[in-house]
This record gives structure tokens, C-alpha cells and sequence, in this order.
């Protein structure tokens, strides 16, 4: 690795997410290297450097997480401020994704310092990478809300994205979320429940979503973090005697113009067929 003394500035530090090979040489540089480390986990990071036969050299590694991040962020802003090399670490994975790493970055580049990412390994890309689902457009939404009623709202709005989708979820929780899922989403749409990554018990569990319900259900209990992964929506079989019954209704109050536009839209079918069928209606009345 060198001992190249680091540009002062900001290092964003990506850990390992289960194996602790799965860490860069340059992350283990920037560990080595940096004047003030900083962790969500303390203990996780220097269980990692010890691993790695990184020293401490007289250096404590300050706990920045979500409970003390507004007490902590202004002590590291003014690390930076001295001309000190800060780096900062997860939990597990990439920070900043789903992590409170996000508001001591933002502080630091408002404030006009230098920023680096020491890339590596992420729960969403590597979960995608398992998941047998497509992968060439999807949208990661972390966290869902704990409860139900909220969760499916926030569902509901990203239903009509044709995108893969990617959440994290609890072990505690998975169950629910699936429920969830189903009743927005459909029994039917594609998911691979993915836990325990990189992990000794590493699994990936796919199959429908209520075929993955069952599975959950079955089981005593779901252990260790847990990322869902969805394919896109299934594309809905559009039969000929639903648009001409949703277009006899609108024509009751709706001009064709304004009931063809509607029905376009309900269904997804183009403009020109739904108007046509509309007229075909109204000529025959």
C-alpha cells in the first residue's frame, strides 16, 4: 500500500458488506493513511483493520451515526478545517446509501473541501448481481416505512415505474413488506429475496411473490439483512370488451375526445385505437 501521505480532504469509505476480503487495497490505504477515522459502527471498523493488520497508531475512530451525527459532523468539519485527512465508514457497504454518512458529505462540500470515494462493495449491486432479475434499469428506493399503510402508499406511487426495484428491508419485517407487495403489486410479479450476502448462509430465494410469502411464512423465522429485489411489472393483457365497457361508461358524461384520451391512458393503448372505438360507440347509439 505505500505510505504516501493522503491530500487533506473527505474520504468516503466503502466496507465490506459480509467477507472482509471484499475491501480495496486503496480503502485500506485511505484506513492506514487517514488522521481521523470515523465509523457508524466503531466496533466494525477496527474488527476490520485488525483483520487487515492496519494499526490504530494512537488514532481513536469517532462514532458518527444517525443519533449523533449533528454533534459529531462540526468536531470533523473541523479536522478538515486543520488540513486533516478524515475517512469515514459505514456500517457495512457503500455510505451514503441509506446511511447517515450523507449529511457530514453534504456539511463538508458546502464548506468547500475536498471530497474522494474509495468505491467497493454495495448491497444493491450485489444483490442485483444474484437476483436472476433485469438489470438494465432499475430504481433503489431504501428503506420502506414500518407501517403498513404508509408502506403501501409508498408503493402505490412507484407502481407504475417499468423498472426492476430494489429495497432493503428488516428480517422482522419481510414478511409484511411482501404482503404489501402482493396486494400493490400483484401475486404474480417477479422477486428475489436476497439475505446474508457474501455471507456463510448466503441465500437468494425467488420465485412469485406470493411463492416467496409462502416460503417466509413457513419458516420459523428470516435472519440477517435483507434486500428485495422485484422485476418489472408484468405487462397486462388488454382485453377489447374492458376498454369498450370503460369507454360506455365515460361516453355517459364525457365527450369521445376527452373519453378516448382517458381510456389511452387506463389501458396504455394508443390514442387513435381508443378514439376509434369511441366513435364506433357513440355511431351506435
Amino acid at each position: 500500500m505505500g505510505d504516501k501521505k493522503l491530500p487533506a480532504g473527505l474520504y468516503i469509505v466503502a466496507t465490506p458488506i459480509g467477507t472482509a476480503d471484499d475491501i480495496t487495497l486503496r480503502a485500506l490505504h485511505i484506513l492506514a493513511q487517514a488522521d481521523v477515522l470515523a465509523a457508524e459502527d466503531t466496533r466494525n471498523l477496527r474488527r476490520l483493520m485488525d483483520i487487515h493488520g492496519i494499526a490504530l497508531q494512537g488514532r481513536r475512530i469517532v462514532p458518527y451515526h444517525d443519533h449523533n451525527g449533528d454533534a459529531q459532523r462540526p468536531k470533523l468539519l473541523a479536522a478538515l478545517e486543520q488540513g486533516k485527512t478524515v475517512a469515514y465508514a459505514s456500517d457495512a457497504g457503500t455510505p451514503l446509501i441509506a446511511d447517515p454518512g450523507f449529511g457530514l458529505a453534504l456539511g463538508a462540500r458546502e464548506a468547500g473541501y475536498k471530497i474522494q470515494a474509495a468505491p467497493g462493495a454495495s448491497a444493491v449491486l450485489t444483490a442485483l448481481c444474484m437476483a436472476g432479475q433485469p438489470t438494465d434499469r432499475f430504481f433503489f428506493g431504501g428503506f420502506l416505512p414500518n407501517k403498513t399503510g404508509h408502506r403501501k402508499a409508498m408503493l402505490e406511487k412507484i407502481a407504475p415505474l417499468d423498472s426492476t426495484l430494489v429495497y432493503y428491508e428488516s428480517p422482522k419485517r419481510v414478511r409484511a413488506c411482501l404482503s404489501d407487495m402482493i396486494t400493490v403489486f400483484g401475486a404474480e410479479r417477479s422477486v428475489s429475496l436476497c439475505r446474508e450476502l457474501t455471507k456463510k448462509f448466503e441465500e437468494v430465494i425467488r420465485g412469485s411473490l406470493v411463492e416467496v410469502e409462502e416460503i417466509v411464512a413457513g419458516r420459523e423465522s428470516i435472519k440477517g439483512e435483507v434486500v428485495l429485489v422485484l422485476g418489472p411489472p408484468l405487462e397486462k393483457v388488454v382485453k377489447e370488451e374492458d376498454i369498450h365497457e370503460f369507454l360506455i361508461e365515460l361516453l355517459q358524461t364525457s365527450r369521445v375526445k376527452d373519453a378516448a384520451a382517458a381510456a389511452s391512458t387506463h389501458f396504455n393503448i394508443p390514442r387513435k385505437q381508443a378514439y376509434e372505438i369511441a366513435l364506433l360507440i357513440k355511431d351506435q347509439k
